[in-house]
């Protein structure tokens, strides 16, 4: 079952590449007590994601800081070096957006947000969602329903819905 709003995120370790390598990044610490925008897309450097919602949210960025929001948080089913390496190219990175690796898709299954396109080569990926969470806790949630749209899910739907 997927996460709705007023769910608690599950406790999760999500992966960056640091400086010696892959590094664990608590979830939970990251959530709490502090409102944070988290948008997942199905792969980096897929088209949608990196033309459409990687740039919203650099697009909006400052906007969600005017609301509060204390960190932006982009997750994909992918390595910690295609995500640091795919933040830097498209200048996510440089905009402040935090890029996280759920390389296992451990927390997109916990959060019931997994799909497969076999036919694309996206096998056990993420669903392309955002949303707003504060101290942990769902407060706005925006979930494509097809994983090629960027629309409710992109930088200015979910501050629209803020």
């Amino acid at each position: 079952m997927s996460i709705t709003v007023g769910d608690v995120l599950p406790g999760a370790t999500l992966l960056r590449a640091g400086d010696n390598g892959p590094e664990g990044v608590s979830l939970g610490d990251k959530m709490k007590g502090r409102k944070v925008v988290l948008f997942a897309v199905p792969g980096a450097y897929t088209g949608v994601c990196t033309t459409a919602h990687v740039p919203s949210f650099i697009r909006t960025k400052d906007k969600f800081a005017e609301k509060g929001v204390d960190e932006i948080l982009c997750i994909s089913v992918n390595d910690p070096f295609v995500m640091k390496a795919w933040g830097e190219a498209t200048g996510a990175s440089a905009a402040g957006i935090t890029m996280l690796a759920d390389a296992e898709s451990a927390f997109t299954t916990a959060i019931g947000m997994e799909f497969s396109a076999p036919p694309a080569g996206l096998i056990n990926r993420s669903a392309r969602y955002a949303m707003l969470v504060e101290d942990g806790v769902v407060k706005i949630l925006h979930r494509e329903e097809s994983p090629g749209t960027c629309e409710a899910s992109a930088g200015e739907g979910l501050l629209a819905a803020m």
